[in-house]
């Protein structure tokens, strides 16, 4: 189970997804910034833990970043209701969306976001990474400054990959990688909101797979990929997974950003797509490197060291395994 099933974690969990719908269904920004706040501190008892000093620390720096992005935006909601006239639609766009940007860790207000993932379990790095993601997402798609978020796409597609270059742990990895990721959301956010929504479930699908294989197998370091004497089905499991996070055909995850390519080509944004089929490349690298050091690195098992997995999913993740390799063909018929 993703959870101890204790009714306090449950209780939780249910107002986190609750305060979501609240946030994207207000017809006025006061109720938007009201869900946001309820998704903050919702979140926090699930991220904190008191055997644990790396989660307190991570859900205290948490409450402090979403605090002062929540004040922000409390206080450019009050000048929009009252300075409206005084001040340029464009500034006000560009204001309103800063607090938004920074809410879900969006370049250049990712500092925090890499930090407080290493402090997380899996579960937890999982919900920060999709589910938070999408009350300042939608909430952006009602009053945007277009050029202000092609700049802020660019910064988040160069950082996510330069980032993640020289890292060893699993977790700040996938930290960068989804601040990658955001700029593709963000784009496709620009074009229309069903094209976010379709890259969105996605990006949510692939990361769901690595964060069950990191889970299951209690990894938080490369250096953990070498040690582990898996078999070769598990390794290869973990390959094409990584392979299809990057974007690289047949996968499914190239799907996703294939589709969103060709809309930017649509819509004349060649250079950030040319950035961000660069940048993927980028990514691409060291994910190849995390598989192929754990493919061909073996080291001897020694009889005194205790692996400790927990409960085998194994199943699902060979089903999720097949889905990212046959998805691609699949998803092709359909939408061709």
């Amino acid at each position: 189970m993703f959870f101890s099933l204790k009714s306090n974690k449950m209780l939780f969990l249910f107002i986190l997804f609750i305060s979501t719908l609240i946030s994207i269904s207000a017809n006025s920004w006061f109720g938007c910034w009201i869900g946001l706040e309820i998704n903050l501190l919702s979140f926090i008892p699930l991220i904190s833990n008191s055997k644990n000093l790396l989660s307190n620390e991570a859900s205290l720096k948490y409450f402090l970043t979403q605090s002062i992005a929540s004040i922000n935006f409390l206080f450019l909601i009050l000048m929009k209701l009252t300075f409206f006239n005084l001040l340029s639609n464009n500034i006000l766009s560009l204001m309103m969306n800063l607090p938004l940007l920074m809410k879900m860790g969006s370049a250049p207000f990712h500092f925090w976001f890499p930090n407080i993932i290493e402090g997380l379990s899996w579960i937890n790095n999982f919900i920060l990474m999709s589910w938070q993601k999408i009350s300042p997402m939608i909430l952006l798609t009602y009053f945007f400054n277009k050029n202000f978020l092609i700049l802020i796409l660019i910064f988040n597609s160069i950082i996510g990959a330069i980032g993640g270059l020289n890292q060893t742990s699993l977790r700040k990895i996938m930290a960068f990688s989804s601040i990658n990721n955001m700029s593709w959301m963000i784009s496709s956010m620009l074009i229309s909101e069903n094209l976010w929504l379709f890259y969105f479930m996605f990006y949510s699908f692939l990361i769901m797979i690595m964060c069950l294989l990191f889970n299951n197998f209690n990894m938080y370091f490369i250096n953990q990929l070498y040690i582990l004497n898996m078999n070769s089905s598990l390794k290869f499991s973990f390959l094409i997974n990584f392979l299809s996070l990057g974007g690289l055909p047949p996968f499914i995850g190239f799907f996703s950003k294939w589709i969103v390519i060709n809309f930017l080509m649509m819509n004349n944004f060649i250079i950030i797509s040319f950035i961000f089929i660069m940048m993927s490349l980028i990514m691409l690298f060291y994910y190849i490197r995390i598989s192929y050091s754990s493919l061909m690195f073996n080291y001897l098992k020694l009889k005194w060291f205790k692996l400790f997995f927990k409960n085998k999913n194994n199943n699902l993740i060979n089903l999720m395994t097949m889905i990212s390799i046959t998805g691609m063909i699949f998803s092709s018929m359909f939408f061709l």
